[in-house]
């Protein structure tokens, strides 16, 4: 089996994104091995809106309380997870929904109390996931986490995690190929907007403590320095251009490609 690469998909792009699935599916039948790591951000407000639940945020990341924590579960875990899964088989690939609590895999602890509910990685356990890809199919993962450090009695089981840096958690864990972030932006841009092809991790450095990126930028840059940190190629994409990730992968036409040196 060769080297696999992990793919994030934004939840910008759901409702976008079957050509980015036929990629995948293009990919699958030329033998390539492959792991998706989903968003959902807007479905999930969308939901919590339809059942009553206000959204709040604290320096543009969710809360997630417990009447959040359940929409999340089940959009992330059950309608975001079940569509790309569908997709994809509909298409003619392989596939399998499973989300961070699955086996364990996705071991975590409270990130940061005002933010309630959201965890950070603490250990990622490839079993099922190896297994999956032994076996033929393309995990699809939920970014849920299992509740497992420092949980307190009567604390749900699971928690929210975000899935940038859960893909670059993932993807230094199974020692990938590549890791490769599908958006719905061009790539990183320096502080006059022009695109940065190429950028190494010391320059990924100083352009967050430079704050010439912000925002959902910086999760993704974070886990392109985990995964680079372990030889992983990873590449911040356009997602909405045709092809992006057949580009990115069999033509190096890629947005922003992260080096470690």
């Amino acid at each position: 089996m060769n080297k696999p690469i992990v793919i994030k998909i934004g939840g910008a792009t759901f409702g976008k994104h079957d050509p980015i699935l036929e990629d995948v599916v293009s990919l699958q039948k030329k033998g390539q091995s492959l792991v998706i790591i989903h968003g959902g951000g807007n479905m999930i407000t969308e939901w919590l809106k339809k059942q009553g639940v206000e959204t709040r945020f604290v320096r543009g990341e969710r809360v997630t309380d417990k009447p959040s924590l359940e929409v999340v579960a089940a959009v992330l875990g059950g309608l975001a997870n079940k569509q790309i899964v569908a997709t994809i088989n509909n298409l003619g690939g392989r596939a399998v929904g499973i989300s961070g609590v699955d086996g364990a895999m996705v071991q975590s602890r409270i990130a940061n109390e005002e933010l309630g509910y959201v965890g950070i990685t603490v250990k990622v356990d490839t079993t099922v996931i190896e297994a999956l890809l032994k076996a033929g199919f393309i995990p699809v993962i939920s970014p849920i986490s299992y509740y497992a450090v420092d949980r307190p009695p009567n604390a749900p089981l699971m928690l929210n995690i975000n899935g940038d840096p859960l893909a670059g958690e993932i993807a230094a864990a199974i020692n990938a190929e590549k890791l490769i972030f599908l958006t719905d932006v061009t790539g990183v841009l320096d502080k006059d907007g022009k695109l940065l092809s190429i950028v190494t991790t010391d320059q990924v450095k100083n352009l967050i403590d430079s704050a010439i990126v912000s925002g959902g930028m910086i999760p993704k840059l974070n886990a392109c320095l985990k995964a680079a940190n372990n030889n992983t190629v990873t590449c911040i994409v356009d997602g909405r251009q045709p092809h992006a990730l057949i580009n990115a992968i069999e033509k190096d036409i890629a947005g922003t490609v992260i080096r470690s040196r």
